[in-house]
C-alpha cells in the first residue's frame, strides 16, 4: 500500500469516533488537538470520554448507528475493540463516503494517523503506513528535540505580519526578508525569550521596506555543560552549541560535549591548567564581548550549571555593560549528577529536609565561608571546590558540634571517565582524600540526619 501525506481542514467540520472505550479515548486525545467538532458514537462511554462530554468538548450520540451518522464528517475513527463490530461500522462509513480509520486493522484503513510534533501552527506528521508505529514515535522524539518549543509562537507572529509585509515589502525583497526573519536575528531573539524585541525588530524592518542589515548584532550564551556526560546536556544547550560561531570552554568540559557543536565553529580553550598560567576572568570577559561585538554567536561553555559557582555574574555584567544580549542556559550541577549516578536522593523526608550548596574556594583575599552556620541536624551539605580546604572545613564543622562519625561521600569526576565514589566519615575525610589520591574535580557530600544529635563542643582533635 502506497500513500501520500495530506493535511485535512477540520474547521467547522465533525470528526466521528465510533466506540466508547480506551481505544476511542486515545483517538479523542489526538483529535482534541484540532478545532473539529468531536462526535462519539457509543452506547456507554468510559470516564475520560464522559468528562469530555460534560466539559462540552465532545458530543455523545448513544442511539443506533447508520450511514447518516457519518455522512459529511471530515473523517471517521472506528475503535470499538470488537473486530466484527469494527468491520460492520467500517462498511457503514464507506457507504457514507467518508475516509475511515479502523484501529489496529490496516487493511480497513483509508487513512492512518501519524505521530505528531505539534508547534501550533507548525505541525510535523510522521507516518509509516501503519507498519512501524514504534519507529514513527522514535522519529517524533528526535524531531521534538530539534524544534524549539517557541517555534509555534514565532510562526504565529510571522503569520500576523504577512499582510503588512505584502503591503510594505517589495515582492523581490520578500524572500530575503523572510529568510532573515525566520533564521537570523528576530528568531534568535524570540528563541531566547525576548519576544517583544523580536517583534519590534520585524516591525521596524517592515516599515523600512524589508531592508535588513547585512551585519547583525552578536549574542552570548552562558551554557551549562553538566558534570561530564554529554547526554545530560539540555536540548537548549545542544541547540546553542549547534548555532555557535565560537565556543569558549575550560578544562572541566568533556571533549565529547564539544563534538555536539557544528564542525566549523571556532573552539577556544580558556581554562586553568594546574601548573600553567591561568586565564584571568577579566580577559575571558573581554574576549567573549569582543567576539559578540563582531556580530558572532558566542557560547561560553561551563561545566555543571553556570549559575552555581560558575562566575556567571562577571560575564553577565560584562555583556550587559556592552549592550550585548546574553542568555543563561542551565545545566545539571555536579551534586545532582552524583546523586543520580549513585541512585540516591539528596534529601530524605523526615531526616534531611534542607540542602546546602557551598564552596571552599573564595575570591582572593576574602574570608572563608561560614560553613558552621549551615551545619545542623536535618541538613545535607554539598561542598564544591573544597578538596584543598578539607582540613579547615572539617575542623570548623566538628568544632560547632557536627559528629565526626557522620557519613561523607566524595564524588570524583562525576559522570566522566574515571568516575568513582568514596565513602568515609567527617573525622576521616582528610585522611581518606590523601590515601585515595583525590586532589580536585570532586564534590564532598555530608548528610546530617535529624535523628543524629549534635555533640557537645570539646577541644578538637582531628584524626590524622
Amino acid at each position: 500500500m502506497k500513500s501520500f501525506p495530506m493535511f485535512i481542514r477540520t474547521t467547522g467540520r465533525r470528526v466521528v469516533i465510533a466506540g466508547g472505550g480506551e481505544q476511542a479515548a486515545q483517538k479523542a486525545r489526538l483529535m482534541l488537538k484540532t478545532d473539529a467538532t468531536l462526535v462519539l458514537l457509543a452506547t456507554t462511554l468510559e470516564p475520560e470520554l464522559q468528562a469530555l462530554v460534560a466539559e462540552g468538548r465532545a458530543r455523545h450520540q448513544p442511539g443506533p448507528i447508520a450511514p447518516a451518522s457519518f455522512r459529511g464528517a471530515a473523517m471517521v475513527f472506528v475503535a470499538t475493540g470488537c473486530p466484527g463490530m469494527d468491520a460492520a461500522l467500517h462498511a457503514l462509513a464507506q457507504q457514507a463516503g467518508v475516509p475511515v480509520n479502523v484501529v489496529d486493522q490496516p487493511a480497513l484503513c483509508d487513512i492512518t494517523t501519524p505521530s505528531i510534533v505539534d508547534r501550533d501552527p507548525v505541525v510535523v506528521a510522521i507516518g509509516t503506513e501503519g507498519t512501524a508505529p514504534v519507529l514513527a514515535r522514535a522519529i517524533k522524539t528526535r524531531i521534538e528535540e530539534q524544534l524549539d518549543p517557541r517555534l509555534g509562537s514565532f510562526a504565529a507572529l510571522a503569520g500576523r505580519l504577512r499582510d503588512r509585509v505584502a503591503a510594505r515589502v517589495p515582492r523581490e525583497a520578500r524572500r530575503a526578508f523572510w529568510r532573515w526573519a525566520l533564521l537570523e536575528a528576530p528568531w534568535q531573539s524570540h528563541k531566547r525569550g525576548a519576544e517583544r524585541e523580536a517583534a519590534q525588530m520585524l516591525k521596524d524592518a517592515i516599515e523600512q521596506g524589508g531592508a535588513v542589515s547585512a551585519s547583525h548584532g552578536g549574542q552570548i550564551a552562558l551554557v551549562g555543560a553538566g558534570p561530564g556526560a554529554r547526554d545530560l546536556l539540555t536540548l537548549r544547550a545542544v541547540e546553542r552549541l549547534q548555532e555557535a560561531d565560537v565556543i569558549f570552554y575550560d578544562r572541566l568540559v568533556d571533549p565529547a560535549v564539544l563534538e555536539l557543536a557544528r564542525r566549523d565553529a571556532e573552539r577556544v580553550f580558556v581554562g586553568k591548567v594546574v601548573g600553567a598560567t591561568a586565564w584571568p576572568q577579566e580577559r575571558i570577559n573581554a574576549l567573549i564581548v569582543a567576539e559578540a561585538l563582531k556580530g558572532r554567536r558566542v557560547v561560553r561553555l561551563k561545566s555543571g550549571d553556570p549559575a552555581i559557582f560558575g562566575r556567571a555574574t562577571e560575564e553577565l555584567d560584562a555583556a550587559r555593560d556592552a549592550g550585548i544580549p546574553i542568555e543563561l542556559v542551565p545545566g545539571v550541577t555536579a551534586v545532582s549528577g552524583a546523586a543520580a549516578a549513585m541512585g540516591r536522593s539528596l534529601t530524605h523526608r523526615g531526616e534531611t529536609d534542607t540542602l546546602i550548596l557551598t564552596t571552599g574556594q573564595c575570591r582572593d583575599g576574602d574570608a572563608a565561608p561560614d560553613w558552621p552556620q549551615h551545619a545542623r541536624p536535618g541538613t545535607a551539605l554539598a561542598f564544591y571546590m573544597s578538596v584543598g580546604h578539607a582540613a579547615e572545613i572539617t575542623a570548623s564543622l566538628m568544632n560547632t558540634g557536627m559528629p565526626a562519625s557522620l557519613p561523607v561521600t566524595i564524588a570524583v569526576k562525576v559522570t566522566q571517565e574515571g568516575e568513582r565514589f568514596v565513602d568515609t566519615t567527617v573525622g576521616n575525610l582528610v585522611k581518606t582524600l590523601t590515601c585515595e589520591g583525590i586532589r580536585g574535580c570532586a564534590v564532598i557530600m555530608i548528610s546530617w540526619p535529624k535523628s543524629v544529635a549534635a555533640v557537645a563542643q570539646a577541644p578538637l582533635r582531628l584524626m590524622a
